[in-house]
């Protein structure tokens, strides 16, 4: 009998909760300690956890893995520690605040020959799983189209991002991963609505490189929650709901409008719309499971750093693009960074 893997936990905010209790169910891991300095022990039904005050003293219980679930801004100097220390890590999305520390992050877990993995759990949503392999089979035909909109009210954990950077690199990331094509173009307006130094608005478009085009609206300063993914193509419409895990097929009509004048004004003609049902397990036990199955190293489902640059990339210049007002092209990656990312996606190119 293989013995559990030996986990480890930084930040015990909202996230690290949810993650100590998920990390406490999985049946060949162990939750041995988590760190935090400002934190109480997170009791939580049934979880509870030893809680050490920092990363040295959490590396002195002697970890298989572990996860990073603080602030972007210490997701670097914590990461390096981790990397050196040769602990396999998930970080929480997006991997750093910027892509310059991204790239150190990405650098450090591949000279150490370390699994490093990113917490870009939108990717794990049953919904848009289930919609990606209906692409994958050619449901909708050619793709024309990508359209997400996240917003909702002001989270107040968060204290040190715009939305760019806290939930637009979710949109940036699942609509990589769900055409299995890279941004060429991005732009995009901001707005500052709530007296915080960072942008709470965001309106953003962009062509990718097998010519979808893509429009992204986020914000937090909606009373109406909406967290919506919908690819329209030449036989119709899946629309992704991942609050409810829904997903939904509008298809183009086939019987024909006789009435000349509705037929010529509606273009497309309304087909079957049909909600389809799946299984829908937690995205978070899907990926801490496919993290665990990579640090025993048997093929596990995950987003690797590499591909997190790259969306931190991509979410740097959506903000270049807001403060300069005109569109920017997305530099192609190296050969070998575009292998690994498609590798990582099971992209055949």
């Amino acid at each position: 009998m293989t013995a559990p893997l030996r986990a480890g936990l930084i930040g015990l905010g909202h996230m690290g909760r949810h993650h100590a209790r998920v990390l406490g169910q999985l049946p060949d891991v162990e939750l041995v300690a988590a760190a935090d300095p400002s934190a109480e022990a997170p009791g939580r039904g049934s979880v509870t956890v030893d809680v050490v005050g920092s990363v040295p003293e959490l590396l002195d219980r002697g970890l298989d893995l572990c996860v990073v679930a603080t602030p972007t801004v210490t997701h670097e100097e914590i990461g390096l520690q981790l990397a050196e220390a040769g602990v396999p890590t998930l970080i929480e999305k997006p991997l750093a605040h910027d892509s310059k520390a991204a790239q150190k992050l990405v650098e450090a877990f591949e000279r150490n020959g370390v699994v490093g993995c990113v917490g870009h759990i939108e990717r794990f949503n049953p919904a848009l799983r289930e919609l990606r392999r209906r692409l994958a089979e050619g449901q909708l035909g050619e793709v024309y189209q990508i359209v997400t909109r996240r917003q909702g009210p002001f989270p107040a954990r968060i204290a040190d991002a715009g939305v760019i950077l806290d939930l637009a690199t979710h949109d940036i990331d699942l609509t990589r991963w769900v055409a299995g094509s890279l941004y060429t173009s991005v732009s995009a307006r901001t707005a500052h609505r709530s007296g915080r130094e960072h942008e709470d608005l965001v309106s953003a478009v962009g062509t990718l490189e097998n010519g979808v085009v893509v429009t992204h609206l986020v914000n937090w300063l909606s009373p109406l929650k909406e967290r919506i993914t919908a690819v329209t193509g030449e036989k119709g419409c899946l629309v992704a709901d991942t609050v409810s895990a829904d997903l939904t097929f509008f298809a183009n009509g086939t019987q024909t409008v006789e009435w000349a004048r509705v037929a010529s004004f509606r273009g497309v003609t309304e087909g079957d719309v049909t909600r389809y049902a799946f299984p829908k397990p937690e995205p978070l036990v899907t990926e801490l499971s496919g993290f665990v199955a990579a640090v025993r190293g048997t093929p596990g489902d995950t987003v690797t750093m590499t591909e997190a640059l790259r969306t931190v990339k991509v979410a740097e210049l959506l903000a270049e693009s807001a403060s300069a007002g005109r569109t920017v092209e997305v530099p192609a990656p190296l050969p070998a960074q575009r292998s690994a990312m498609d590798v990582a996606a099971g992209v055949a190119r």
